[in-house]
């Protein structure tokens, strides 16, 4: 096997370890609901987070504070978007869902993005992204309702899977706004700005809601979502982008649902049922055809 070779197997495990570190802060969310409160495991998140950066990242952001200066109000979106709404909502929505279905929530997101790019950026979906968008709709109420769509009209559908479509919803915004900025600064001082405002967010809920304490319950939860999920499976993820492309690996994405279905089901005793099964094939096989190039059909930009 030549080096070459060896260098791409290489970089095809770390999009691997990003969605497996990913799929496992799921499951702990929903296994730390009844030791700490979403508020509270969210800002000690980036608290722990925004610790361990500091060391390595403050002199650096001081250096090129004049790039920070003039991209804050974007840096200050992204971190709302990104870390405070969609973060925020799926530690709230844990207390209402399983894990199971978080995951497959979750790997709606390159569909809703489909539709913010329609909404904000004016690109036109080709008929492969309509057709799998709507299919995997389909899917995703069909999970949601349980498998009897009859259950959906009745009971309007479980809190936690509506708490997380709207997550979904707006780190769709999230990955949007990055896309359409492209903001000329380094992605760790991004990171890290970005985490400093989603501390500031916070502060208000903190001061209304309390923080719960952290005890031997709930310590090893707040550890790895500050350290695992929010800095070391997006460096992973970046580098892999810059090693296969982003294409290639936006599509281990998809492997976020059967891997969070695994862990909970180990962890959590969670059940995997016929409707997970049904539904989340529909999903995927939606994702996969919405990221099918039209060769016919070009995506064109429209003029408002």
């Amino acid at each position: 096997m030549t080096q070459q070779n060896k260098t791409v197997w290489w970089a095809l495990a770390l999009p691997l370890l990003a969605v497996l570190i990913w799929s496992l802060n799921i499951t702990v969310t929903r296994y730390v609901v009844d030791y700490i409160s979403p508020v509270s495991i969210s800002f000690y998140r980036w608290l722990v987070a925004f610790l361990v950066l500091t060391p390595f990242m403050s002199v650096k952001v001081w250096r090129e504070r004049q790039l920070v200066v003039q991209h804050w109000k974007q840096l200050a979106v992204l971190a709302a978007f990104g870390m405070v709404l969609y973060q925020g909502l799926g530690y709230t929505a844990a207390h209402y869902t399983t894990a199971t279905n978080m995951g497959i929530i979750n790997a709606f997101i390159p569909i809703f993005t489909i539709f913010v790019s329609m909404l904000m950026l004016k690109d036109i979906p080709n008929r492969f992204a309509v057709v799998g968008s709507l299919l995997s709709f389909m899917g995703l109420l069909y999970v949601m309702a349980q498998g009897n769509l009859l259950n959906l009209v009745q009971s309007g559908g479980h809190l936690g899977d509506v708490m997380m479509v709207l997550a979904v919803f707006f780190y769709a915004f999230y990955g949007v706004f990055l896309k359409k900025w492209q903001l000329k600064i380094p992605l760790m001082i991004s990171l890290y700005v970005q985490i400093i405002f989603a501390l500031l967010y916070h502060l208000p809920f903190v001061l209304w809601l309390g923080l719960d304490a952290i005890n031997p319950q709930n310590v090893g939860s707040v550890l790895y979502a500050g350290i695992f999920p929010s800095l070391i499976a997006p460096l992973v993820w970046m580098l892999a982008v810059q090693m296969i492309g982003p294409n290639r690996t936006s599509i281990f994405m998809n492997l976020m649902p059967v891997f969070t279905a695994i862990i909970a089901n180990i962890w959590l005793a969670e059940a995997w049922t016929v409707y997970h099964s049904l539904g989340g094939v529909i999903i995927l096989l939606g994702i996969v055809l919405a990221q099918k190039k039209d060769g016919a059909v070009k995506v064109v930009k429209l003029n408002v």
